[in-house]
């Protein structure tokens, strides 16, 4: 099962990808886009910041091979950040002329809280992308939100050292609180839940949820690999094969 499937009633139309360049990393903006891409059509693709300091240089490359539009904001104030102004204004500009169906928001600024917020009292989808570090407001505010260290090409280990382990890497937290309450959402009279209605859960439980956390790079494999705590099965419904899970007792 994809993740596709799982967040299956969140739009897939047109999305406004807006990055503030002074809190993003110009090497993860393929990767970033590819995940903004699988919630639809990213049709407005700008990158904000004072494109005359040093710091933005590392944004140039790339933002023109991905057709990205640099925005100009100069720093008028030393240590002040009018990035964050000048993307917020244009945010609430797009929303207002309907352009877009959907936001993704690229940053680990607390500052966009209320930005994402005020976007979502408008019914309108609203992602955002960022560090681990981003202050969990945020990422509350979000309908989905992805941490940038879960985009990281993964580094390939020499072959000796998996020879000297088959062990699998170690998540930095427990899941399973997450994924019983998410249960206990979807989970229908005969004590089955389908895995779809359990992501779309997930989802509204914490946005910033991702099995790539955990090791896993599907939710369907995190709740295979956790064979001591679900049962699984397939069902044919309409033409198509849906997973359902179960708690065991």
């Amino acid at each position: 099962m994809t993740d596709e499937q799982l967040i299956s009633n969140l739009p897939r139309q047109k999305i406004a990808m807006l990055v503030d360049g002074d809190n993003a990393q110009a090497v993860l903006l393929p990767q970033m886009l590819v995940e903004a891409a699988r919630y639809g059509q990213v049709t407005v693709r700008r990158i904000y910041g004072d494109w005359t300091t040093v710091n933005m240089n590392s944004w140039k490359e790339t933002l023109n091979f991905h057709a990205f539009q640099p925005i100009q904001q100069f720093r008028y104030t030393i240590g002040k950040n009018a990035t964050d102004s000048a993307m917020i204004i244009d945010a609430m500009d797009i929303l207002h002329t309907g352009v877009v169906d959907a936001f993704c928001l690229v940053s680990s600024d607390s500052d966009y809280t209320r930005l994402a917020t005020r976007i979502r009292e408008t019914g309108i989808f609203v992602m955002g992308i960022g560090e681990k570090k981003t202050p969990k407001p945020f990422v509350n505010a979000c309908d989905v939100f992805v941490y940038t260290e879960n985009l990281a090409p993964e580094k390939k280990k020499p072959r000796a050292s998996q020879r000297k382990t088959n062990s699998k890497p170690k998540s930095e937290a427990d899941p399973m609180p997450l994924l019983e309450q998410a249960f206990d959402m979807a989970v229908q009279e005969d004590g089955w839940a389908r895995l779809d209605h359990m992501g779309n859960a997930l989802y509204q439980l914490d946005p910033g949820f991702d099995p790539r956390t955990y090791g896993q790079r599907q939710l369907s494999r995190l709740v295979k690999s956790l064979k001591d705590q679900f049962e699984m099965r397939n069902q044919e419904i309409s033409g198509a094969t849906l997973l359902f899970v179960k708690i065991k007792e």
